[in-house]
């Protein structure tokens, strides 16, 4: 099944939201990394967008070899430019564009992060997919998993996100959910650019994500799984660590 590009039509604005969340998201990641044994093959980075997480898990790891993968084309071309233009990652990183589900893995790998994707990817698949990880992974090798936070569905009412000044611009995120079918919900994005307090443009998104938490994960996966907390403002999604 070839995954729906949910990214491209905003991924232009990606990177404003992109590095606010990696700051709460980002020392879990590290914990649950730090110190890895990287000589049992590359460490996986499944939807990695435009490469915030890539390059957190480069300079966590400076020895390791990553395999970064991204379906969205126009994600994937801010990835590359991002791993070409640093020398820390150009010999180290390898830009992959199959979604997760059509993925093809080496035999073996060192540790997996999945950020902001695992609800795209239906539950069957997503078995399909621990499984196919977990074979490749050495006992105690991680499998990092962030979650969206919601593990139900429920109304969410348009509220603002972020706001960010570039140039004469200001860039608005605003997000809202509601319930679309047994265990889905359907997730609205507006951005929002203002030039002299006048709107002058607004690209809206909408995308269905699957809702569950680490407990799921560990009843789906047959894994053990740990919780980690996040930290700062943006503190409602979950990251769950998958270990074999």
């Amino acid at each position: 099944m070839t995954a729906t590009d949910y990214y491209s039509p905003a991924a232009e604005f990606f990177d404003l939201v992109g590095h606010r969340h990696l700051v709460s998201s980002a020392p879990a990641l590290r914990a649950a990394l730090a110190g890895l044994d990287t000589g049992n093959g590359p460490v996986l980075d499944i939807g990695a967008g435009t490469g915030l997480v890539t390059a957190t898990i480069a300079d966590v790891l400076p020895s390791a070899r990553i395999v970064s993968a991204e379906p969205s084309p126009v994600m994937r071309a801010v990835l590359t430019s991002r791993v070409f233009s640093d020398p820390a990652l150009r010999g180290r990183v390898t830009v992959l564009p199959e979604p997760a589900q059509e993925l093809p893995l080496p035999d073996s790998l060192s540790a997996v992060v999945i950020f902001g994707v695992a609800g795209h990817i239906p539950r069957p698949e997503r078995i399909a997919l621990w499984k196919r990880l977990a074979d490749r992974l050495p006992e105690g090798a991680p499998i990092v998993v962030e979650l969206m936070g919601v593990d139900t569905p429920r109304s969410i009412p348009f509220v603002r996100m972020c706001r960010e000044a570039v140039g004469e611009q200001v860039y608005e995120w605003w997000i809202s959910g509601e319930p679309a079918g047994e265990g889905v919900m359907r997730w609205r994005t507006e951005w929002r650019v203002f030039r002299g307090g006048e709107r002058v443009r607004t690209v809206a998104d909408e995308y269905d994500w699957e809702t569950f938490g680490v407990e799921r994960l560990a009843e789906e996966s047959g894994l053990t799984v740990k919780r980690l907390a996040r930290t700062g403002r943006e503190s409602t999604p979950e990251i769950g660590v998958l270990l074999k």
